[in-house]
């Protein structure tokens, strides 16, 4: 896609969205992000087949989706993982830390567990073999926009092992988490990082991080995504469908 094009898209774009924001429609308005030129038009044609759901822009690596993110302000993005130049990993993990409204769906044709768990932790919300059937990707557009999840059920098995084994590694008596812990435990399960953690309790980002640390070493898990996993099937935090979209 050239330049021109590209420019005529976004502008048509725009215009079309305020259009409709005075109509008072409500649409979902979905980024493609893959390398494939032929994939990406079919994937259009497949979404745009669905009158409640537009397609705003498409990219073809993670350093353009970025761009676009911020300038076209999607509800939804669909990521492939392995392109030229910032990957799907890296690009979805930025996405989620800089624009939290937005939810990411990893649309691959990698099933595999290092994969799969990379993906989640990275921050995507769903996970989708390129193989889906329509209907399926569809529906999980429509889930992820109301801030829900969709796991292909292929990979099930990988997500409810890492499940299982945060499960059993609970506290052992004397190891209840302090107030502050819950807190932070609360605002990691709504997308805060550090910094907004830092500015929400009025502590120094270090301190954040050292207490962070601190924590996942108490709960037995290695990073962020493991922590709300475990804080969430123990009750400790609201499931992600309890928590109102912000």
């Amino acid at each position: 896609m050239n330049g021109a094009g590209l420019g005529l898209s976004l502008s048509t774009t725009r215009a079309g969205k305020r259009e409709r924001e005075m109509a008072g429609e409500q649409r979902i308005l979905v980024l493609i992000v893959d390398d494939h030129d032929l994939f990406r038009e079919g994937l259009r044609q497949l979404i745009e087949s669905d009158e409640t759901i537009e397609v705003v822009g498409e990219a073809a690596n993670g350093q353009e989706a970025l761009r676009l993110v911020a300038e076209l302000q999607p509800d939804v993005v669909l990521m492939d993982i392995n392109m030229p130049g910032m990957d799907g990993i890296r690009a979805t993990e930025a996405i989620v830390q800089q624009h939290r409204h937005v939810h990411v769906i990893m649309l691959t044709m990698y099933d595999d567990e290092e994969y799969v768990l990379h993906a989640i932790r990275a921050g995507a919300r769903s996970y989708l073999v390129k193989n889906s059937k329509p209907e399926e990707l569809l529906r999980a557009i429509h889930v992820a926009a109301e801030g829900g999840a969709t796991i292909d059920p292929e990979l099930a098995p990988i997500l409810m092992r890492e499940y299982q084994r945060l499960l059993a590694k609970a506290p052992t008596r004397g190891q209840e988490l302090s107030d502050r812990e819950l807190t932070m435990l609360r605002l990691l399960a709504q997308g805060y990082n550090n910094r907004q953690i830092a500015d929400a309790l009025n502590l120094a980002e270090s301190t954040v991080k050292n207490n962070l640390s601190a924590l996942f070493q108490k709960l037995g898990v290695r990073d962020r995504t493991q922590a709300v996993i475990y804080a969430i099937s123990h009750g400790l935090v609201p499931r992600p469908t309890d928590v109102p979209r912000r």
